[in-house]
């Protein structure tokens, strides 16, 4: 009788045929190591991030715009409306501020009217396409207020909370220059952990002259930037000032670091880009949409001729996401 010759198969890793002659706890601890290692290595692949910049269009009726980069410089235009206003007393969009908190949601401010609201809008999102339902955040309880502009959201790592900063005309207030009595702005700020309970309102800016348009910029462990708008007449330009702290006191602030020929300027932003920084405005008077590069902010230079921006944009606040968020917002344009 011939006799059938049976060959040997394991379904087991080679590993683990490796560890055959090793305790089993030996074995099973071995195997929990190159398991955990593996697992750490794969969470240190971070994913790529690219620019987002929130934006609108005149007359801001329309509602929240998204430009996008991959390298700060050049940026091109999302046709969608993501969000469309539906707050406040004249029901626009002006001036979108988006920050991500730790759980990964984005908030989102902006300014509701031009004058007669004493709050801004806000809404939440967690892919920056689906959005809860729009609500009026008031903040600023004296009755005389004229407005609430352009609030700038910023996720205080440090402190785990959200400072929110915006400019008000409270008349009479403050000593004025040549601008109005209506147009005498100071900028005031509130701060959230959960944009449910709020801090009461504080004065964030006063520098003896009308301001508005502030965007905080962590440059170090205790170490912050404000570009802000001079909004004195004939002034109208930015400048900058200097804190440990987000929260203030703003001291050392600047002379003008936009040139008089650019003339009028306002709605600055900043992006960290490569070794330096892009703070990026909005040249109204001339039409025109610019940045400067610095990298301490004291010295400034001209980054207008490495720029591309889409015509129409006005300006909003420039933040990270990784690519997946990028191309899931792509792939909603392809849809509608």
């Amino acid at each position: 009788m011939k006799k059938t010759k049976y060959k040997y198969t394991s379904n087991h890793s080679p590993l683990e045929r490796g560890l055959r002659g090793v305790s089993y706890i030996v074995k099973k601890q071995f195997l929990l190591l190159v398991t955990i290692l593996t697992i750490l290595s794969a969470c240190q692949k971070q994913e790529k991030e690219v620019y987002l910049f929130t934006s609108f269009h005149e007359p801001a009726d329309e509602g929240l715009r998204f430009l996008y980069s991959y390298d700060g410089y050049h940026w091109t235009a999302l046709d969608s409306i993501y969000l469309k206003p539906s707050v406040g007393v004249q029901k626009v969009m002006r001036d979108p501020s988006i920050a991500k908190g730790e759980d990964g949601t984005f908030h989102l401010v902006w300014t509701s009217s031009w004058r007669g609201d004493k709050g801004f809008g806000y809404a939440s999102s967690i892919d920056l396409i689906n959005w809860l339902e729009p609500r009026m955040i008031e903040v600023m309880e004296d009755s005389s207020t004229v407005n609430v502009w352009a609030p700038e959201v910023f996720y205080d790592d440090a402190g785990d909370k959200f400072i929110i900063v915006w400019a008000s005309t409270i008349p009479y207030k403050f000593e004025k220059g040549q601008e109005e009595e209506m147009n005498n702005h100071r900028q005031y700020y509130t701060t959230t952990k959960d944009f449910k309970t709020f801090s009461p309102t504080k004065l964030f800016l006063e520098p003896g002259f009308s301001c508005i348009d502030g965007a905080i910029v962590k440059r170090g462990r205790e170490d912050y930037a404000l570009v802000f708008k001079d909004n004195t007449r004939p002034m109208r330009n930015l400048k900058v000032a200097f804190s440990k702290s987000p929260e203030g006191p703003w001291e050392n602030i600047s002379d003008p670091i936009t040139p008089t020929d650019w003339e009028f300027c306002e709605g600055p932003n900043v992006a960290k880009v490569d070794d330096g920084y892009l703070i990026y405005f909005d040249a109204y008077s001339k039409r025109f949409y610019g940045a400067l590069k610095t990298n301490d902010f004291k010295n400034f230079e001209s980054a207008n001729d490495k720029i591309t921006i889409p015509e129409g944009h006005k300006h909003g606040t420039i933040f990270k996401v990784s690519e997946s968020v990028l191309k899931n917002i792509l792939k909603h344009e392809r849809k509608i």
